[in-house]
């Protein structure tokens, strides 16, 4: 690990991996300082307290690795102390379920960032597979809700209309936390040019990752193709408004994906990823180190990549969760 990469705050924007031991170990190698850890996708409310509990837990039987985070303070902290601060994140606002009442409760757990929707139709409004309706009534109210009680907007999944409508009623900073552009290539899940800038022209801001059914070249990107991705983020949105979100699925096999990619009407297929492998050079958490050398290769200063390995997100972090 180079002395840029292990003196920076480093911040994951997501990670979906199966949390155990392991993988925080992995998290330490990596030289993380804090990560958006996915604790909900399809699970409603009550199994969502059990998985927040489980990570808790996780988090005291762990205690020389990693910490709660609930504000920016608690990164900073947590770098500190060669911790690796964990923020509790969905993948999709279906825990609400039908109530305004459990988005407080969640936030009085410690979750701080809330993905509308995932890939598909909930209460809320719609995902990018699906025919996208905006934002319901009830999508409306939540986000207003979440604004108040300090929960981040997250748009990674959730369709494009939906995704305008929701950036125009937010009273503070959104994100893509995870996402690529469809100029390097077209795919549902990736956002247009023309989606970037809207969300960073009114303050929002993006994570871009390297889930390789995304990425130009597939399963045959290397980690230098990650960073083309993000700089080509970059030059439409600002090099402030940038960080990473890499989506690590490690320790998750295809019965994962499966789950991940169901929708309604008994489990209808939404879509298929085939192989995943992520990019050359950065296969798995502990090798994040090598995002920062190739950042480097490609004549990034040290300004540059300290900002977009961390100090954006825990900036903008600051700005939502200020109560």
């Amino acid at each position: 690990m180079n002395a840029l990469h292990r003196e920076s705050v480093v911040i994951d924007g997501l990670i979906i991996s199966k949390w155990d031991r392991s993988v925080f170990e992995d998290m330490r190698r990596a030289g993380l300082t804090a990560a958006n850890c996915t604790v909900s996708v399809w699970e409603g409310f009550a199994q969502t307290v059990d998985n927040i509990a489980a990570m808790k837990q996780l988090i005291r039987q762990n205690e020389d690795l990693l910490t709660l985070v609930r504000d920016a303070a608690d990164i900073r902290r947590a770098k500190a102390e060669g911790r690796i601060g964990i923020i509790l994140g969905f993948q999709n606002g279906h825990a609400f379920e039908d109530r305004l009442g459990n988005i407080e409760a969640f936030a009085d757990m410690g979750v701080r960032v809330v993905q509308l929707c995932y890939n598909t139709q909930n209460l809320i409004g719609t995902g990018c597979y699906e025919r996208d309706g905006g934002l319901s009534g009830y999508g409306r109210e939540v986000i207003a809700e979440m604004n108040r009680v300090g929960i981040m907007v997250d748009l990674s999944h959730v369709g494009a209309k939906t995704s305008e409508e929701a950036i125009l009623a937010s009273t503070r900073p959104v994100c893509y936390s995870h996402c690529l552009p469809s100029g390097l290539k077209a795919h549902p899940r990736n956002k247009s040019d023309e989606q970037l800038r809207f969300i960073a022209e009114r303050g929002g801001f993006v994570g871009v990752t390297m889930f390789p059914p995304f990425l130009k070249r597939g399963i045959d990107a290397t980690v230098d193709d990650y960073v083309e991705a993000i700089d080509y983020v970059s030059a439409i949105v600002g090099e402030d408004n940038v960080g990473i979100g890499t989506d690590f699925t490690q320790g998750y096999g295809q019965p994962f994906f499966d789950w991940l990619t169901h929708d309604k009407g008994r489990h209808r297929r939404l879509t298929d990823f085939g192989p995943i492998q992520n990019p050359a050079g950065i296969r798995s958490i502990g090798e994040l180190p090598n995002l920062t050398d190739a950042m480097r290769r490609a004549g990034w200063s040290d300004i540059r990549i300290r900002k977009a390995i961390g100090e954006n997100w825990l900036r903008v972090f600051g700005e939502v969760w200020n109560r």
